[in-house]
This record gives structure tokens, sequence and C-alpha cells, in this order.
């Protein structure tokens, strides 16, 4: 393969696919984990007709824990290498909704799967050196004020609208804790994580509010929250020779600037213990 390959989710929308098109224009062939096969193929068809750059596409809905550790191995299977994987995909649900696992779906599509899709990778990345890793994390994480790993990654109560901002702010919080864990576990000459703000995106992240379509037209026109800028510190974190030697970042969509990670999450004890209780979560999960 003669092809740096970056993989990445929520490829099909937002973000995402910008961030797939401007990779495919560097040169990349883009492995695309998508749960709708139409938008998927949408996605192929728009590639093609901007760039020669291979794409293929790897059916997961990332709600399910099962998906997400079947994708990442189907994907360490099919390619020889694995030079950048991007875990962008992302919920906001207004209200509570339970996966057929037993998980309150933010925890499982914004946390949970894509720390299972970077485990299922992990050895294929470290073996492509040097290899990246970013993870699409969020300024919301500033909401959450408290964290408890062990009750929080397993919480499936209701919660309103109001509340959704804080309990989506938490699974961005620990998007930032377990980006910073797990760069003290990999070998940065080898495999680098860093996550990043990609700032205000009029995107459909938000899709379950009521008039949110409407909105994002407004914004749209008013040329507000332009995708284009979050797709941009993205697209950098994965190429930017300049940040090669970098690891354990959380940076701005504004000139890549370091973040402090917010607390409470910010100590590397409460950071191990997250990943701790991830861990034991998850093979209670694969055992049961």
């Amino acid at each position: 393969m003669d092809r740096p390959v970056a993989v990445i989710t929520g490829a099909t929308s937002g973000l995402g696919r910008l961030a797939a098109v401007e990779l495919a224009r560097r040169g990349y062939r883009v492995g695309a984990v998508a749960r709708s096969r139409d938008r998927a193929a949408a996605l192929v068809d728009g590639l093609r007709a901007v760039t020669d750059a291979p794409v293929d596409v790897f059916h997961a809905d990332l709600s399910l824990i099962r998906e997400a550790r079947r994708a990442g191995e189907e994907i360490a299977a099919h390619y020889p290498r694995v030079d950048v994987l991007v875990n962008n995909a992302g919920l906001h649900a207004f209200a509570q909704r339970v996966t057929a696992e037993g998980f309150a779906e933010m925890t499982a599509v914004n946390y949970l799967s894509p720390f299972v899709l970077t485990e299922a990778l992990r050895e294929k990345l470290g073996a492509s050196a040097p290899a990246r890793i970013v993870n699409v994390a969020s300024e919301a994480s500033r909401r959450a004020k408290a964290i408890a790993p062990a009750e929080d990654l397993r919480r499936t109560d209701a919660h309103t609208r109001r509340e959704s901002m804080s309990r989506y702010g938490l699974t961005k919080l620990m998007t930032i804790m377990w980006t910073q864990e797990l760069a003290r576990r990999l070998e940065p000459r080898l495999t680098t994580v860093n996550c990043c703000d990609p700032g205000f995106n009029a995107t459909g992240l938000g899709r379950d509010l009521p008039g949110s379509a409407a909105l994002q037209r407004v914004l749209n026109t008013l040329r507000i929250g332009d995708p284009r800028t979050g797709a941009g510190i993205i697209v950098r974190l994965a190429t930017d020779p300049s940040l090669a030697g970098t690891s354990g970042g959380y940076l701005s969509v504004r000139d890549a600037r370091r973040l402090p990670c917010p607390e409470p999450g910010r100590s590397p004890v409460a950071q191990r213990e997250l990943w701790e209780e991830t861990v034991a979560l998850l093979a209670s999960h694969a055992a049961g």
C-alpha cells in the first residue's frame, strides 16, 4: 500500500466529512467508519469527485460497544498499516436514551466506543510508527463540575434538555482525561495522541433540538460556526509536521494553543482512575 491510511469516525457529515475530504486531498487512503449506508455511499461519491485517493467504508453503529470492537478488528485486519485514527463521531442527546447494551447513548458514542476502537487498533498504530491518534473533545467539558468514574460511566437516569449540556460535557471531559492518560501509556516515538476543541460548529450535532434545522440554516447564512474551522484543527493534528512530537495535548481550534484539562479531571490520579474504571467496565461487558 503506497498511501498512508487515515481512519475516521463520523465522516459522513459535518466536521468529519470535511476532514475526510482534506485528508484524501493530501493523499491519505480514508477508512470511514459509518452507521448509515446511504450517507457512506454519498461520502464515497463526494470523495471520488474531488480526489483519486481510495476510500473504504466500515459499517458500524458506534452506540454499541460490540460494533466498535468489531469495526476495530476488521480495520486492523484490512490494512497493513494505519497512520492516523480520528475519533470524531459525537452525539448530544437532549433526552436520555439507553442503548441495547445498557449504556447511556452519549456515553457510549462519545467515550466508550472511541476507547474500544482505539484499543483494537493500538497495536496496528504502533507497528505503523510514527502514527497519530486525534480525539475530538469540546469546551463543553467545562460544564462538568464533578466526575465519579464508577458511577458516571454507568449512569442512565433521565435528564432534561437543560441538564443534557452538563451530561454531554462530562463525556467530553472523559475524552480529554482518557487522551492524557493514554499518552502516558504510549511510546510517543511510535504513537502520539492528542485531543482538540473544534470550537462552535453549525453541524448536525444538536439535531434532536426542536428548530435546530432552521437555526442551522440561519447560522450558515450568517457564516457563524463554519465547520471548516473545526475540521482544520483535526487535520492539523493529524498531519502537521510541527506537531509530530506533541502528545497528551488538549489543543484549541485557535492556533493549536494548548488548553488545560478542565477540573475536576486534570490530575493524573483522576485520569488513571477513569482509565481503570473504564477497563473494568468493558471487561465486565465483554464477559457478560
